[in-house]
C-alpha cells in the first residue's frame, strides 16, 4: 500500500490552508497513494485564536474537506479544531474519504516545553483505529509519541501502521528526540510508524515568534524494526512510502516484544 507524507506549513487562514490540503492530496493522488497525511493544526496554526475557529465534523471546513476527498479519490488525515468543553476545544484528527469516516481526539496535551496546551484544549478519551484495505491503523497527534502504551494498544488491537500527526516545537535537539521516538515507538509495536511533521517556518523564510509549536519539519517513515524509510528535511515536502505488511509479520516473528510483554 503507498501512503502520502505531507510535510507543510499551515496559516492563520483555514481557506489557504485548504488549498494546501487539496494541492497535496492532488500529488499523492497522482502517485497512487491511498492514503495522505497532513500534520495536525491544519485547519489554522498554532499562535492563534483556536475556540474562534473551532467546528463540528460537520461543519464547513471539515465538509470542504470531506468533499476534496471525495472528488479526489484519496483517504485524507488532516488536523483541526472542534468544540470541547467548558470553553475550550478538542485537538482533532479528522480522517475522511472513500473508505473511511473517522476521527481522534488527541488524548495527551502538550503541556511541556513552556507550552500549556491543556489551558485551552480539552483531551479525548480513547484510542482510535480504522481499516482500508484490511489493513488497520491506529492514530496519534504530536506529543501522543512520547507514550509507548498508546501504539502498543494499537498494535494489540491489530494495527499494523501507526500514524502520528504533529506540529513539533522548535528547541535544543527537538529534531533528534523526533527521529528517536519514531523509532523507539515502531520497535515498541513492531508497527510501521508514518510520522508527519509541520515544515519548519524558518525553511521558508518566517521568523517564530512566541512559544507556539510551529514545526521542524523532518517527517519520517520507519519500518517495524525500526529503520528509517524514508525522512524530509525541514522545508514543505511529500513524501510517498509504499509499505508492505508481510514486514510486520516478519517483524513480529523475530522481535515478539507484544507477546513477551509482561503486567508489571
Amino acid at each position: 500500500m503507498k501512503i502520502a507524507m505531507a510535510q507543510v506549513l499551515s496559516s492563520a487562514n483555514p481557506m489557504h490552508n485548504l488549498a494546501i490540503i487539496r494541492d497535496y492530496a492532488k500529488q499523492a493522488a497522482a502517485q497512487d497513494a491511498k492514503l495522505v497525511l497532513f500534520p495536525e493544526a491544519m485547519q489554522i496554526c498554532f499562535g492563534h485564536s483556536l475556540t474562534g475557529i473551532a467546528e463540528p465534523l460537520g461543519g464547513p471546513w471539515a465538509t470542504l474537506v470531506k468533499q476534496l476527498a471525495r472528488d479526489i479519490g484519496i483517504n485524507i488525515v488532516v488536523g483541526m479544531f472542534t468544540p470541547g468543553t467548558a470553553g475550550h476545544v478538542r485537538n482533532t484528527l479528522l480522517v475522511t474519504g472513500p473508505d473511511v469516516d473517522t476521527h481522534y481526539d488527541k488524548i495527551h496535551l502538550y503541556d511541556a516545553f513552556g507550552f500549556s496546551e491543556s489551558d485551552t484544549v480539552t483531551p479525548g478519551e480513547r484510542p482510535v483505529q480504522f481499516v482500508i484495505d484490511e489493513v488497520a491503523f491506529g492514530l496519534a497527534t504530536c506529543y501522543d509519541i512520547r507514550f509507548p502504551q498508546l501504539f502498543t494498544h494499537h498494535a494489540r488491537q491489530g494495527a499494523l501502521v501507526n500514524l502520528v500527526s504533529a506540529s513539533w516545537g522548535a528547541g535544543a535537539r527537538k529534531v533528534e528526540q523526533w527521529t528517536a521516538l519514531a523509532q523507539a515507538r515502531a520497535l515498541d509495536s513492531t508497527t510501521f510508524v508514518l510520522a508527519v511533521d509541520q515544515a519548519d517556518p524558518l525553511s521558508i523564510g518566517h521568523e517564530p515568534k512566541g512559544s507556539a509549536p510551529l514545526g521542524v519539519g523532518h517527517s519520517i517513515a520507519v519500518g517495524p524494526l525500526g529503520e528509517v524509510l524514508a525522512q524530509a528535511g525541514a522545508a514543505p515536502e511529500l513524501l510517498v512510502v509504499e509499505l508492505d505488511m508481510n514486514e510486520v509479520v516478519t517483524a513480529r516473528e523475530q522481535l515478539p516484544v507484544l507477546k513477551n510483554a509482561v503486567d508489571l
